[in-house]
């Protein structure tokens, strides 16, 4: 008999990304429209809660409740077509979880699948006519699943289940409070069981929401009340697709070692036995370029700000993930991976400025300050201003998913608060310690680089390295783009990490090797090329996430299209940022390594 109050969260849709409040279109209100409090992630994401005049009684079972009548007008009428065309689903939540519609699979074994959120209505055509009419679910069956405690007879929802029916409400005589209608009467045993009469949505057409509750007594457990929100597709996929790029990263990675160690060893060894035979004058490829392999590359304050920015990056990343992983973050907590992401990229900023003030300090840079604020400001300014250029037109589409003024300002607050003062902080430290030595001295006179192969070209080689990195990680970005374009849970964050440490050796191993080449060709310029070769994997990312676009997505309007196109570029310039570092850091590892191996 307790209450169970039901709120309503945004309307959402595949079509147009645009996520809008309930009460935006003229739904039955409450006497009083009261907001939930959101966690920061929430409001990024457009979540807007807010209580609803849907009250329950638990396990007291209610049917034909009329909620409101209303008449429409031209103006209500053409929003809910517009919502109706858009196939905007409702999404509503009753004790933190979400409502689903129970769709039968009519395929092999006839399971259920789950589709959050029932469609505001549906379009279609009477036998017989060629136009469409637009229909509206106006009433609800719902059904709470409960998981009964034989000790004490106290219940817990499990499950929060809707079937929507659009049906065009009789009642006799004038319309009043106490009106009894006659398409649905629990007393004649009249019950909604389709939708054969639907309510078109037509100016001047009067609509009456009405809902049935039932309740249903289920075997699963409170703690694994989400599964069935998550189970919703085939787990064999992932295994498939995760011991295949194994597969093909483990077989990269033999053929790399050996090649490095087979090279490296021989090749060491063989200069070495030169050496005492006085042969020296005979050498060739790596050996010969030693007096300027670690002479500062051009712009090394823009790498120096580049590296700090990739090392902030992975540190977010891989903590977050550590997160994910312990089960910190599940989709039960709405927006709470948003919120976990922003607060450790912020307090990473000690570590930016530490890494970029060290290469800083080694390339005999002096201007620590102006460098640790560039590290601070140019990655987020960059992203930020294209943030701002997609909130303020998601802004102008009247949608919830606009972030409001305060979020905004919460965030500049953030970033020069806490992550500016500490990128300076960590610049300090760093700069305090004494400057990495090089293992060779570098040469005063600019050696010649002789004429190189066309495979050797420096943009051929970059966008070669690119693809192997990519290759590694491309089947779970297809999950991972499905889970953010079309309102699924993504939850296998054990495949994500187990993805993301393949992708982290791919990247080290690829650019190790293509550096070796390059420097065997006696061409010393790798500083910036082994940034940029795992760096260009991006590239690839971005242009899947094009093909992405066309193949899968329903995307018809322009400002949708611009909304993806924007959060992709910033979804690619971070993967840039990511895999550049990586590689810079493995390809930084190894000159050092083989140079101070040969004497």
């Amino acid at each position: 008999g307790d209450l169970l109050k039901v709120k309503v969260n945004k309307l959402t849709s595949i079509k147009t990304q645009l996520p809008y409040s309930y009460y935006s279109l003229p739904f039955c209100p409450p006497k009083k429209i009261v907001d939930s409090t959101e966690n920061l992630g929430e409001v990024l994401r457009g979540d807007r809660i807010e209580n609803s005049p849907y009250v329950f009684k638990m396990r007291d079972p209610q049917m034909c409740t009329v909620l409101c009548r209303i008449t429409l007008d031209a103006k209500t009428a053409k929003q809910f077509k517009e919502k109706i065309d858009d196939e905007y689903r409702v999404n509503m939540i009753l004790d933190n979880l979400p409502l689903v519609v129970p769709i039968r699979r009519s395929d092999q074994d006839s399971s259920t699948v789950y589709q959050l959120g029932y469609h505001v209505g549906l379009k279609g055509q009477y036998s017989g006519s060629k136009e469409d009419r637009y229909f509206i679910h106006n009433h609800l069956a719902f059904s709470v699943k409960y998981h009964r405690d034989p000790q004490t007879d106290s219940a817990r929802i499990v499950g929060f289940q809707v079937k929507p029916y659009s049906i065009k409400h009789e009642y006799e005589g004038k319309w009043n409070e106490k009106s009894r209608l006659t398409t649905c009467d629990p007393h004649n045993k009249r019950t909604v069981v389709s939708s054969n009469t639907p309510q078109e949505v037509e100016a001047k057409k009067e609509i009456i929401f009405t809902y049935d509750v039932e309740y249903q007594e289920s075997d699963v457990k409170w703690a694994s009340r989400w599964d069935a929100y998550l189970l919703m597709n085939d787990d064999q996929i992932h295994w498939f697709s995760i011991v295949n790029s194994l597969m093909i990263v483990l077989f990269l990675s033999g053929m790399v070692a050996m090649i490095m160690l087979r090279t490296l060893y021989r090749d060491i060894s063989r200069y070495n036995e030169l050496e005492t035979q006085e042969e020296a004058q005979e050498e060739t490829g790596w050996k010969l370029v030693h007096g300027d392999v670690f002479r500062p590359p051009s712009n090394s304050d823009l790498l120096c700000v580049y590296v700090g920015t990739g090392v902030q990056f992975l540190g977010m990343v891989l903590v977050t993930m550590i997160f994910a992983v312990f089960g910190f973050l599940s989709p039960s907590n709405r927006g709470g991976l948003m919120t976990a992401m922003l607060l450790l990229w912020v307090f990473m900023g000690i570590f930016a400025g530490y890494a970029s003030a060290r290469l800083y300090k080694m390339f005999k840079g002096a201007e620590w300050k102006k460098l640790a604020f560039r590290t601070a400001c140019m990655f987020p300014g960059i992203v930020f201003a294209i943030f701002f250029v997609l909130n303020a037109i998601i802004w102008g589409q009247k949608s919830s998913g606009a972030v409001p003024f305060g979020t905004m300002f919460a965030l500049v607050l953030m970033w020069f608060g806490i992550s500016v003062p500490l990128v300076f902080l960590g610049g300090y430290i760093g700069f305090k310690k004494p400057a990495i030595e090089d293992p060779v001295k570098t040469n005063k006179i600019p050696r010649q680089i002789p004429e190189q192969a066309w495979y050797m070209n420096p943009t051929f080689s970059i966008l070669i390295g690119g693809i192997l990195p990519f290759g590694a990680v491309f089947i779970e970005l297809f999950f991972i783009l499905t889970s953010i374009w079309l309102n699924q849970f993504y939850y296998i964050f054990g495949f994500l990490f187990l993805v993301f440490i393949i992708l982290l050796i791919t990247c080290a191993e690829i650019t190790i090797v293509l550096c070796y080449f390059q420097l065997c060709s006696e061409d010393y310029l790798w500083w910036w090329r082994s940034y940029l070769t795992s760096g260009s994997s991006a590239l690839y990312l971005f242009l899947y996430a094009t093909f992405y676009f066309f193949t899968k997505l329903e995307i018809t309007k322009l400002v949708s299209g611009l909304l993806y196109f924007g959060y992709m570029l910033i979804a690619s310039y971070a993967f840039f940022v990511l895999t550049g570092t990586i590689g810079f850091y493995a390809c930084f590892w190894f000159t050092r390594l083989i140079y101070s191996s040969v004497k």
